[in-house]
């Protein structure tokens, strides 16, 4: 028990330095819209944190997002389209 405490507290202090992970998806809807991260990850409106410059964007199926996964995991802030250089 003592052992899982620790951990649990190891886990956290990790965690506490990286409070958000830069994520890429890809859009795969847009009524509502819908975010596929690495395949396996679908993430929809609720955990969807848009700025008024995303929100404002037309988006489209298949476009490239750049996101970033707030700590703990329950939030995605979409910060903005990404385009080819």
């Amino acid at each position: 028990m003592m052992l899982d405490v620790i951990k649990k507290a190891a886990v956290a202090a990790v965690d506490a330095k990286a409070p958000v992970q830069v994520m890429y998806g890809t859009v795969t809807r847009t009524e509502p819209l819908e975010i596929t991260v690495e395949q396996r990850l679908t993430l929809a409106e609720p955990f969807l944190v848009m700025p008024e410059s995303a929100a404002r964007k037309n988006w489209a199926i298949g476009d490239h997002v750049l996101l970033l996964r707030v700590q703990g995991g329950d939030s995605f802030v979409v910060m903005d389209r990404l385009v080819k250089t």
